[in-house]
């Protein structure tokens, strides 16, 4: 990897936590005593990706708007990775018009057809859209690759299962995705799962699978040129797991009593500890990295600015752009 790739990740990754960082703020701005989800400037519940900015960098950076990707209820990350649009996205997070649902489906339901990017609120839900963006993309002739990201606990879903087996049968251009963020919900890996790696799992449908251990950002986007290179070449699926953390609750306003690793969390914070590393290698310094922080605040801010600005959906056209 050459100096200006590494950069670049590091960049994507702040971005992301910094937009996070302010859907934080304001999502809990204005709430009622009782923390009412209804109420506030963001409506609705909140899952926030903190911690899994490598998965998203590493693995985005291969991909252009051709591409497709599904990712899950947790999505900021890979939309942001994946280059939607910062105003339309913030715009549909606060339920705003000018939303990419109108404001009509929250931060679990944001689709942009401009960049082929979605996600959703159901478990493993992403893994059949992407088949059929994989198929229609290979029925096309297309060199254009799909992605499909869910989580650790989401691979014991029949829907995943389903996926792998079609995938390799059908040799779709298709790199499925595994966030391990070790609690899916609030269920450690060993209560649930016989195995200890989903990768192991690829080659029961006959297709490569690999596991990223440790959540770096680096060996996630050597393993994601690998795979997506194979998917493009007509080489059929892959599968990666990533050992990623995540740093917040499943959602805003999860206790986390089941969580016995929070002591010492911060410490496994990948930006700081990708910076350290670049520090080290000559690539940043304190000023570049006041400057990409600086940078990143301003384009959020932007982007929030333009969602409260905008207006909010009509009670008058309630059934509209709800139905196909």
């Amino acid at each position: 990897m050459d100096k200006q790739t590494k950069l670049g990740l590091y960049q994507i990754m702040v971005l992301s936590r910094t937009f996070e960082e302010a859907i934080l703020r304001d999502y809990h701005a204005d709430k009622t005593p009782n923390w009412d989800i209804g109420a506030g400037l963001i409506p609705g519940e909140m899952h926030l990706s903190a911690g899994q900015e490598p998965v998203a960098a590493g693995i985005c950076a291969h991909l252009t708007s051709d591409d497709a990707i599904t990712a899950t209820h947790r999505p900021h990350h890979l939309a942001i990775a994946h280059g939607v649009d910062l105003n339309k996205l913030a715009a549909e997070i606060f339920g705003r018009e000018t939303g990419f649902g109108r404001g009509r489906g929250g931060h679990m339901h944001i689709f942009d057809p401009a960049t082929h990017f979605s996600c959703s609120g159901i478990i493993a839900e992403g893994f059949p859209p992407a088949l059929g963006q994989a198929f229609a993309f290979q029925r096309q002739n297309k060199k254009a690759v799909a992605v499909a990201v869910t989580g650790e606990g989401a691979a014991n879903q029949g829907a995943f299962h389903e996926s792998l087996n079609l995938a390799s049968l059908w040799k779709l251009p298709i790199v499925f995705v595994v966030e391990d963020n070790d609690w899916a919900i609030s269920v450690p890996r060993h209560s649930s799962t016989a195995i200890s790696s989903n990768a192991q799992r690829a080659l029961g449908y006959g297709i490569p699978g690999t596991r990223v251990e440790d959540n770096s950002v680096e060996e996630v986007w050597a393993q994601a040129k690998v795979a997506i290179e194979r998917a493009r070449s007509g080489g059929g699926p892959s599968l990666i797991e990533v050992h990623t953390v995540r740093l917040l609750g499943h959602f805003e306003g999860d206790a986390q009593a089941y969580r016995d690793d929070l002591e010492g969390l911060n410490g496994r914070d990948p930006i700081p500890l990708y910076a350290a590393q670049l520090t080290q290698e000559g690539i940043l310094d304190a000023e570049l990295i006041g400057k990409i922080a600086s940078d990143a605040k301003g384009r959020v801010e932007r982007a929030f600015d333009f969602a409260k600005a905008s207006p909010m959906p009509s009670a008058d056209n309630v059934s509209q752009y709800v139905f196909a």
